[in-house]
């Protein structure tokens, strides 16, 4: 026997909450835009990029596992090991076997990826704060929801 979806009621929203969520979706589509073409000119891909930030601000460490970032890109995980691949081949990135654990696989920077991220990350500086700016301080008593943010 088939479920049907639970259908939620359709609660009219003011005009101002959609002017509110187009405003935020334009800055954030107008700071990604900026960070893909900084990092182009950069001689990296967006996804490079991503994948270094993920690794030097992964919490508590400098490294993280092929797993772990696979959920921080919100990518599958083979997608992950070929982006590993290239960013190895490029010189930014290296990976190893943990030594906790062999079946994990570590993912460190280089000093050239190392170089490469800071120089990116202070591109992005100035834009951030603008984002920052438009968007309001980040309020802790209002966690995300379970799905994500709702934009």
């Amino acid at each position: 026997m088939k479920t049907q979806p639970v259908k939620l009621p359709v609660r009219a929203m003011p005009k101002a909450e959609f002017e509110k969520m187009a405003q935020l979706r334009y800055r954030l589509r107008r700071f990604l835009r900026f960070s893909e073409e900084a990092t182009r000119k950069s001689g990296v891909t967006p996804l490079q990029y991503q994948l270094m930030l993920q690794i030097k601000g992964f919490p508590g460490r400098d490294w993280a596992t092929v797993v772990e970032l696979a959920e921080r890109l919100q990518a599958k995980h083979n997608g992950v090991v070929a982006l590993v691949s290239r960013c190895e081949a490029a010189g930014l990135v290296s990976r190893s076997a943990s030594q906790s654990d062999l079946r994990r696989v570590e993912v460190r920077l280089t000093p050239q990826g190392e170089l490469c991220l800071a120089r990116l990350a202070q591109l992005h500086r100035s834009e951030l704060a603008s984002l920052q700016a438009h968007l309001g301080p980040p309020d802790p008593a209002r966690p995300l929801p379970a799905g994500g943010p709702m934009a």
